[in-house]
Protein backbone atom coordinates (compact mmCIF):
# COMPACT_ATOMS: atom_id res chain seq x y z
CA UNK A 1 0.00 0.00 0.00
CA UNK A 2 2.56 2.71 0.72
CA UNK A 3 4.38 1.53 -2.73
CA UNK A 4 1.31 2.51 -3.84
CA UNK A 5 0.82 5.61 -2.59
CA UNK A 6 4.29 6.92 -3.34
CA UNK A 7 3.48 6.22 -6.85
CA UNK A 8 0.37 8.41 -6.70
CA UNK A 9 1.91 10.69 -4.77
CA UNK A 10 4.92 11.40 -7.04
CA UNK A 11 2.40 11.61 -10.65
CA UNK A 12 0.76 14.16 -8.66
CA UNK A 13 4.10 16.22 -7.56
CA UNK A 14 5.18 15.79 -11.47
CA UNK A 15 1.47 17.39 -12.48
CA UNK A 16 2.21 19.87 -10.36
CA UNK A 17 5.86 21.18 -11.56
CA UNK A 18 4.30 20.92 -14.86
CA UNK A 19 1.51 22.86 -13.75
CA UNK A 20 3.48 25.74 -12.37
CA UNK A 21 6.32 25.94 -15.27
CA UNK A 22 2.86 26.92 -17.26
CA UNK A 23 2.81 30.52 -15.07
CA UNK A 24 6.34 31.08 -14.72
CA UNK A 25 6.12 34.48 -16.73
CA UNK A 26 3.36 35.70 -14.42
CA UNK A 27 3.85 35.72 -11.01
CA UNK A 28 -0.16 36.49 -10.39
CA UNK A 29 -1.16 33.63 -12.33
CA UNK A 30 1.86 31.46 -10.73
CA UNK A 31 0.50 32.49 -7.45
CA UNK A 32 -3.30 31.36 -8.27
CA UNK A 33 -1.69 28.07 -10.20
CA UNK A 34 -0.05 27.01 -7.04
CA UNK A 35 -3.24 27.20 -5.22
CA UNK A 36 -4.76 25.51 -7.55
CA UNK A 37 -2.97 23.03 -7.78
CA UNK A 38 -2.44 22.43 -4.62
CA UNK A 39 -5.95 22.08 -3.71
CA UNK A 40 -6.27 19.78 -6.61
CA UNK A 41 -3.67 17.33 -5.54
CA UNK A 42 -5.03 17.79 -1.83
CA UNK A 43 -8.52 16.51 -3.03
CA UNK A 44 -6.58 13.97 -4.51
CA UNK A 45 -4.77 12.44 -2.46
CA UNK A 46 -7.77 12.40 -0.20
CA UNK A 47 -9.51 10.47 -2.26
CA UNK A 48 -6.45 7.75 -3.33
CA UNK A 49 -5.76 7.71 0.22
CA UNK A 50 -9.45 6.42 0.85
CA UNK A 51 -9.06 4.13 -2.10
CA UNK A 52 -6.13 2.45 -1.04
CA UNK A 53 -7.96 1.34 2.15
CA UNK A 54 -11.01 0.12 -0.24
CA UNK A 55 -13.42 2.96 1.71
CA UNK A 56 -14.80 6.31 0.57
CA UNK A 57 -13.65 9.88 1.73
CA UNK A 58 -15.66 10.81 4.41
CA UNK A 59 -17.33 13.77 2.58
CA UNK A 60 -17.82 11.64 -0.50
CA UNK A 61 -19.31 12.73 -3.07
CA UNK A 62 -17.92 16.79 -1.98
CA UNK A 63 -14.29 15.34 -1.90
CA UNK A 64 -15.53 14.42 -5.75
CA UNK A 65 -16.92 17.06 -7.16
CA UNK A 66 -14.62 19.54 -5.16
CA UNK A 67 -11.60 17.89 -7.50
CA UNK A 68 -13.93 18.09 -10.63
CA UNK A 69 -14.20 21.94 -9.68
CA UNK A 70 -10.91 22.46 -8.89
CA UNK A 71 -10.12 20.75 -12.26
CA UNK A 72 -11.97 22.70 -14.68
CA UNK A 73 -13.35 25.87 -13.25
CA UNK A 74 -9.91 27.12 -13.83
CA UNK A 75 -10.11 26.86 -17.55
CA UNK A 76 -12.11 30.25 -17.54
CA UNK A 77 -10.24 32.28 -15.30
CA UNK A 78 -6.12 31.04 -16.29
CA UNK A 79 -5.38 30.95 -19.77
CA UNK A 80 -3.35 27.97 -21.37
CA UNK A 81 -5.73 25.52 -20.69
CA UNK A 82 -5.30 24.59 -17.29
CA UNK A 83 -7.60 21.65 -16.59
CA UNK A 84 -4.59 19.18 -19.47
CA UNK A 85 -2.99 19.08 -16.07
CA UNK A 86 -5.43 18.63 -13.77
CA UNK A 87 -7.48 16.25 -15.53
CA UNK A 88 -5.31 12.62 -15.29
CA UNK A 89 -5.76 12.55 -11.56
CA UNK A 90 -9.22 13.33 -11.58
CA UNK A 91 -9.31 9.76 -14.34
CA UNK A 92 -7.89 8.31 -11.81
CA UNK A 93 -10.47 9.17 -9.14
CA UNK A 94 -13.67 8.56 -11.31
CA UNK A 95 -12.43 5.09 -11.92
CA UNK A 96 -11.26 3.89 -8.66
CA UNK A 97 -14.67 5.66 -7.06
CA UNK A 98 -17.77 5.11 -9.38
CA UNK A 99 -18.96 2.21 -10.98
CA UNK A 100 -16.61 1.68 -14.13
CA UNK A 101 -18.94 2.05 -16.95
CA UNK A 102 -19.40 5.35 -15.57
CA UNK A 103 -15.90 6.17 -15.09
CA UNK A 104 -15.14 5.29 -18.06
CA UNK A 105 -17.57 7.37 -20.08
CA UNK A 106 -16.86 10.59 -17.89
CA UNK A 107 -13.45 9.71 -19.45
CA UNK A 108 -14.22 9.63 -23.07
CA UNK A 109 -16.08 13.01 -22.53
CA UNK A 110 -13.00 14.45 -20.70
CA UNK A 111 -10.52 13.37 -23.92
CA UNK A 112 -13.06 14.92 -25.97
CA UNK A 113 -13.19 18.23 -23.74
CA UNK A 114 -9.37 18.27 -23.70
CA UNK A 115 -8.54 17.33 -27.46
CA UNK A 116 -11.29 20.54 -28.82
CA UNK A 117 -10.25 22.82 -26.19
CA UNK A 118 -6.45 22.69 -26.84
CA UNK A 119 -6.57 22.66 -30.34
CA UNK A 120 -8.25 26.02 -30.19
CA UNK A 121 -5.36 27.30 -28.55
CA UNK A 122 -2.24 24.98 -28.88
CA UNK A 123 -1.41 24.61 -32.84
CA UNK A 124 0.68 21.76 -32.75
CA UNK A 125 -1.54 18.29 -33.24
CA UNK A 126 1.05 16.06 -31.31
CA UNK A 127 0.86 18.33 -28.35
CA UNK A 128 -3.03 18.53 -28.45
CA UNK A 129 -2.88 14.19 -28.51
CA UNK A 130 -0.21 13.73 -26.03
CA UNK A 131 -2.20 15.58 -23.64
CA UNK A 132 -5.13 13.73 -24.57
CA UNK A 133 -3.91 10.30 -23.80
CA UNK A 134 -2.54 10.99 -20.71
CA UNK A 135 -5.84 11.80 -19.36
CA UNK A 136 -6.78 8.00 -20.01
CA UNK A 137 -3.16 6.57 -19.38
CA UNK A 138 -2.81 8.11 -16.01
CA UNK A 139 -6.35 7.28 -14.78
CA UNK A 140 -6.18 3.83 -15.61
CA UNK A 141 -2.61 3.54 -13.88
CA UNK A 142 -4.44 4.88 -10.79
CA UNK A 143 -7.23 2.45 -11.16
CA UNK A 144 -4.73 -0.44 -11.38
CA UNK A 145 -2.58 0.74 -8.84
CA UNK A 146 -5.37 0.99 -6.36
CA UNK A 147 -7.28 -2.20 -7.56
CA UNK A 148 -3.98 -4.37 -7.65
CA UNK A 149 -3.47 -2.67 -3.53
CA UNK A 150 -6.92 -4.15 -2.84
CA UNK A 151 -7.17 -7.50 -4.46
CA UNK A 152 -3.63 -7.85 -2.46
CA UNK A 153 -5.10 -7.11 0.94
CA UNK A 154 -8.15 -9.18 -0.19
CA UNK A 155 -5.82 -12.62 -0.50
CA UNK A 156 -4.13 -11.59 2.43
CA UNK A 157 -7.08 -11.47 4.58
CA UNK A 158 -8.34 -14.40 2.66
CA UNK A 159 -5.18 -16.58 3.25
CA UNK A 160 -5.80 -15.57 6.94
CA UNK A 161 -9.52 -16.75 7.15
CA UNK A 162 -8.72 -20.16 5.26
CA UNK A 163 -5.78 -20.43 7.85
CA UNK A 164 -7.88 -19.93 11.00
CA UNK A 165 -10.50 -22.34 9.32
CA UNK A 166 -7.79 -24.65 8.86
CA UNK A 167 -6.81 -24.70 12.70
CA UNK A 168 -10.76 -24.83 13.60
CA UNK A 169 -11.15 -27.64 11.46
CA UNK A 170 -8.01 -29.54 13.12
CA UNK A 171 -9.50 -28.96 16.68
CA UNK A 172 -12.72 -30.09 15.86
CA UNK A 173 -11.00 -33.63 14.32
CA UNK A 174 -9.21 -33.76 17.69
CA UNK A 175 -12.44 -33.24 19.54
CA UNK A 176 -14.47 -35.60 17.37
CA UNK A 177 -11.70 -38.57 17.60
CA UNK A 178 -10.82 -37.84 21.38
CA UNK A 179 -14.46 -37.87 22.17
CA UNK A 180 -15.34 -40.91 19.74
CA UNK A 181 -12.27 -42.76 20.65
CA UNK A 182 -11.35 -42.51 24.07
CA UNK A 183 -15.14 -42.34 24.84
CA UNK A 184 -15.67 -45.73 23.95
CA UNK A 185 -12.07 -46.72 25.12
CA UNK A 186 -13.18 -45.22 28.72
CA UNK A 187 -16.33 -47.25 28.82
CA UNK A 188 -14.92 -50.27 27.80
CA UNK A 189 -12.09 -49.62 31.01
CA UNK A 190 -14.76 -48.55 33.16
CA UNK A 191 -16.82 -51.98 32.65
CA UNK A 192 -14.04 -54.21 32.72
CA UNK A 193 -12.48 -52.61 36.00
CA UNK A 194 -16.29 -52.83 37.57
CA UNK A 195 -16.53 -56.48 36.12
CA UNK A 196 -13.16 -57.27 37.84
CA UNK A 197 -13.94 -55.40 41.07
CA UNK A 198 -16.77 -58.11 41.09
CA UNK A 199 -15.08 -61.12 40.28
CA UNK A 200 -11.82 -60.37 43.05
CA UNK A 201 -13.33 -62.34 45.86
CA UNK A 202 -15.44 -65.70 44.20
CA UNK A 203 -13.38 -65.71 40.59
CA UNK A 204 -9.93 -64.31 41.14
CA UNK A 205 -8.17 -66.12 38.02
CA UNK A 206 -11.23 -64.03 35.88
CA UNK A 207 -10.73 -61.18 37.57
CA UNK A 208 -7.00 -61.46 36.64
CA UNK A 209 -8.04 -61.59 32.58
CA UNK A 210 -10.55 -58.76 32.97
CA UNK A 211 -7.37 -56.97 35.02
CA UNK A 212 -5.44 -57.66 31.97
CA UNK A 213 -8.04 -56.50 29.37
CA UNK A 214 -8.47 -53.31 31.23
CA UNK A 215 -4.40 -52.96 30.62
CA UNK A 216 -4.64 -53.68 27.19
CA UNK A 217 -7.86 -51.33 26.41
CA UNK A 218 -6.04 -48.64 28.21
CA UNK A 219 -2.59 -49.04 25.88
CA UNK A 220 -4.94 -49.07 22.72
CA UNK A 221 -6.57 -45.99 24.02
CA UNK A 222 -2.92 -44.36 24.38
CA UNK A 223 -2.11 -45.44 20.68
CA UNK A 224 -5.31 -43.65 20.13
CA UNK A 225 -4.40 -40.52 21.29
CA UNK A 226 -0.59 -40.79 19.55
CA UNK A 227 -2.46 -41.28 16.39
CA UNK A 228 -5.06 -38.26 16.59
CA UNK A 229 -2.21 -36.62 17.44
CA UNK A 230 -0.49 -37.16 14.10
CA UNK A 231 -3.64 -37.18 12.14
CA UNK A 232 -3.66 -40.66 11.17
CA UNK A 233 -6.61 -42.73 12.26
CA UNK A 234 -6.33 -45.82 9.85
CA UNK A 235 -9.88 -48.26 10.70
CA UNK A 236 -11.37 -51.25 9.52
CA UNK A 237 -15.35 -51.86 9.82
CA UNK A 238 -14.81 -55.42 10.52
CA UNK A 239 -11.98 -55.22 13.09
CA UNK A 240 -14.15 -52.39 15.10
CA UNK A 241 -17.38 -54.66 14.64
CA UNK A 242 -15.16 -57.66 16.03
CA UNK A 243 -14.03 -55.75 19.12
CA UNK A 244 -17.76 -54.43 19.68
CA UNK A 245 -18.81 -57.80 19.47
CA UNK A 246 -16.80 -59.11 22.31
CA UNK A 247 -17.26 -55.40 24.56
CA UNK A 248 -20.90 -56.08 24.35
CA UNK A 249 -21.00 -59.57 25.17
CA UNK A 250 -19.00 -59.15 27.96
CA UNK A 251 -21.03 -56.80 29.48
CA UNK A 252 -23.75 -59.48 28.84
CA UNK A 253 -25.52 -57.91 25.68
CA UNK A 254 -25.67 -60.42 23.03
CA UNK A 255 -24.70 -59.23 19.84
CA UNK A 256 -24.68 -60.11 16.31
CA UNK A 257 -23.95 -58.95 13.19
CA UNK A 258 -24.09 -59.64 9.27
CA UNK A 259 -21.94 -57.53 7.39
CA UNK A 260 -21.90 -57.73 3.54
CA UNK A 261 -18.48 -59.00 1.26
CA UNK A 262 -17.47 -56.20 -0.39
CA UNK A 263 -14.39 -54.18 -0.19
CA UNK A 264 -15.41 -49.87 0.77
CA UNK A 265 -13.50 -46.87 -0.12
CA UNK A 266 -10.93 -46.09 2.97
CA UNK A 267 -13.10 -42.61 3.51
CA UNK A 268 -16.41 -45.08 3.76
CA UNK A 269 -15.03 -47.93 5.87
CA UNK A 270 -13.94 -45.27 8.24
CA UNK A 271 -17.10 -43.41 9.12
CA UNK A 272 -18.84 -47.19 9.41
CA UNK A 273 -16.21 -48.01 11.43
CA UNK A 274 -16.95 -44.67 13.79
CA UNK A 275 -20.57 -45.30 13.62
CA UNK A 276 -20.04 -48.76 14.97
CA UNK A 277 -17.89 -47.32 17.66
CA UNK A 278 -19.93 -44.91 18.67
CA UNK A 279 -23.22 -46.61 18.32
CA UNK A 280 -21.73 -49.40 21.29
CA UNK A 281 -20.42 -46.72 22.96
CA UNK A 282 -24.16 -45.24 23.27
CA UNK A 283 -25.66 -49.05 23.87
CA UNK A 284 -23.40 -49.52 27.11
CA UNK A 285 -23.91 -46.01 28.64
CA UNK A 286 -27.57 -45.13 27.73
CA UNK A 287 -29.58 -48.14 27.35
CA UNK A 288 -30.53 -51.02 29.43
CA UNK A 289 -30.03 -52.88 25.79
CA UNK A 290 -30.27 -57.07 26.29
CA UNK A 291 -29.70 -57.60 22.30
CA UNK A 292 -27.80 -55.97 19.59
CA UNK A 293 -27.65 -56.14 15.81
CA UNK A 294 -25.21 -54.85 13.31
CA UNK A 295 -26.09 -54.85 9.96
CA UNK A 296 -24.39 -53.53 6.18
CA UNK A 297 -26.66 -53.67 3.00
CA UNK A 298 -25.73 -52.13 -0.30
CA UNK A 299 -27.74 -50.96 -2.68
CA UNK A 300 -27.64 -48.99 -5.85
CA UNK A 301 -23.96 -48.10 -5.24
CA UNK A 302 -24.71 -47.02 -1.51
CA UNK A 303 -23.95 -49.61 1.64
CA UNK A 304 -25.84 -48.98 4.45
CA UNK A 305 -25.32 -49.70 8.15
CA UNK A 306 -27.96 -50.39 10.61
CA UNK A 307 -27.09 -50.58 14.26
CA UNK A 308 -29.98 -51.48 16.67
CA UNK A 309 -30.84 -52.37 19.99
CA UNK A 310 -33.31 -53.42 22.23
CA UNK A 311 -32.88 -50.87 25.16
CA UNK A 312 -34.15 -48.16 26.34
CA UNK A 313 -33.62 -44.57 24.01
CA UNK A 314 -31.03 -42.42 25.11
CA UNK A 315 -32.59 -39.35 26.78
CA UNK A 316 -34.55 -36.42 24.45
CA UNK A 317 -32.97 -33.12 23.40
CA UNK A 318 -30.28 -32.08 21.35
CA UNK A 319 -27.62 -34.69 19.91
CA UNK A 320 -24.55 -34.92 21.60
CA UNK A 321 -21.07 -34.85 20.36
CA UNK A 322 -21.03 -38.27 19.35
CA UNK A 323 -23.73 -38.47 17.13
CA UNK A 324 -23.16 -34.79 15.43
CA UNK A 325 -19.30 -36.10 14.62
CA UNK A 326 -20.87 -39.00 13.11
CA UNK A 327 -22.84 -36.94 10.54
CA UNK A 328 -19.85 -34.83 10.14
CA UNK A 329 -17.66 -38.02 9.00
CA UNK A 330 -20.96 -39.49 7.05
CA UNK A 331 -21.34 -35.76 5.30
CA UNK A 332 -17.32 -35.69 4.41
CA UNK A 333 -17.82 -39.22 3.15
CA UNK A 334 -20.89 -38.15 0.86
CA UNK A 335 -23.14 -39.76 2.58
CA UNK A 336 -25.97 -39.39 5.73
CA UNK A 337 -26.34 -40.05 9.21
CA UNK A 338 -29.90 -40.22 11.43
CA UNK A 339 -30.41 -42.03 14.70
CA UNK A 340 -33.62 -42.53 16.60
CA UNK A 341 -35.86 -44.72 18.73
CA UNK A 342 -37.86 -47.25 17.24
CA UNK A 343 -41.53 -48.54 17.82
CA UNK A 344 -40.64 -51.14 19.96
CA UNK A 345 -38.60 -48.72 22.65
CA UNK A 346 -35.40 -49.81 21.07
CA UNK A 347 -32.76 -47.51 19.27
CA UNK A 348 -31.29 -47.67 15.98
CA UNK A 349 -28.32 -45.98 14.31
CA UNK A 350 -28.27 -45.76 10.68
CA UNK A 351 -25.23 -44.67 8.00
CA UNK A 352 -25.49 -44.60 4.30
CA UNK A 353 -22.19 -44.17 2.66
CA UNK A 354 -21.03 -44.66 -0.84
CA UNK A 355 -20.24 -48.44 -1.57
Amino acid sequence: MRLAGGLIAAVSVAYTVIALLYFLYSPVYGAAAGLLIAAVVATHQVNMRAGLRGERPRRFPLTLVLQAVVTYVPDFLLPGGWSAVAAPLLAGTLLVFLPLRWGAALVVLMMVYEGVGLSMIVPVPVVVAFYVVTVPTTGAMTYALVRFVRVTTELEQARAELADAAVLKERQRISRDLHDGLGHSLTAIALKGDLASRLMDRDPPSARAEVVEVVRVAREAAQDVRRVARGYRAMSLGGEVDRAIALLESSGVGCQAHLADLTLPRRSEEALAWAVREAVTNVLRHSRATTCTITTAVSGGTVRLEVANDGSPPKTGPPGGGLTGLTERAVQAGGACAAAPTGAGGFLLAMEVPA
